[in-house]
């Protein structure tokens, strides 16, 4: 499915083409967010959420297609990824934070190593960032002294403290127990209303029927249906995309 370009677009993704070997992942996946935007992919494990989101962070190189951020070819392979990488913050399900490392140290790491910036403005900023998602108090414990909530929310404020033009999430609650689950989409609530930009791949779909401006269903690697919640959620055209949505309410 193509999208018509929007030239106010901050990301403008086409004719994006990924595979591994002869696995075809991705297959011509066009699609715009503007900015203060949020985009929710949806689909079965395998449809090609995760591999998008790594490929517009550069994560994995891409076979074909362009992938625009603020006007700029960023998959021309002579561009320079962690340049444009600074400007993107990006979220796994599995955390990924430095269990040797206090919670303060792995936010400050990145604008540490790779910005450059001095230690004391650092950690300021990191302060300011936990205390925002709720844990300056835990800025000197483990990220193994944290539940599981608690380590995704020090994810998210690693991936904010930079000030990143556009914030990438992949199933940031799909490891999380069912009673911390909320405590992470309400931050993401929180971020959207302030106009962070964001794309979000996710199984709630609650959250992304109340949240998202649009809403993209992946189906084997194209997204076979696009547009606002209530219609993609609410009266999808695709009788694939009917077929998963009842799968998930049943």
């Amino acid at each position: 499915m193509s999208l018509p370009t929007t030239p106010t677009a901050l990301l403008s993704v086409r004719g994006l083409r990924k595979s591994f070997g002869a696995n075809v992942v991705l297959d011509d996946v066009s699609l715009d967010i503007e900015p203060g935007q949020c985009v929710a992919l949806i689909g079965a494990s395998g449809s090609g959420k995760s591999t998008l989101l790594r490929c517009i962070n550069l994560l994995e190189q891409v076979d074909d297609g362009v992938i625009e951020l603020a006007g700029r070819d960023i998959a021309d392979p002579r561009v320079d990824a962690d340049q444009v990488r600074s400007r993107m913050g990006i979220v796994f399900q599995a955390y990924n934070l430095f269990p040797h490392l206090s919670v303060l140290d792995n936010v400050t790491l990145a604008p540490r190593r790779v910005h450059k910036v001095a230690r004391a403005e650092a950690e300021s900023r990191s302060m300011t960032m936990l205390d925002r998602v709720g844990l300056a108090d835990k800025a000197r414990a483990r990220p193994d002294d944290l539940s599981g909530g608690q380590q995704q929310r020090v994810a998210i404020a690693r991936a904010m403290v930079n000030s990143p033009e556009l914030l990438l999430l992949d199933e940031v609650t799909s490891a999380l127990d069912p009673e911390l689950v909320g405590e992470v989409l309400d931050l993401l609530r929180d971020l959207r209303a302030e106009g962070m930009t964001m794309i979000l791949s996710t199984h709630e779909m609650g959250f992304a029927r109340n949240v998202a401006d649009t809403v993209c269903f992946l189906d084997a690697g194209r997204i076979l249906e696009a547009g606002p919640p209530a219609e993609v959620l609410g009266d999808p055209q695709q009788e694939r995309t009917r077929q998963f949505l009842s799968r998930l309410a049943s």
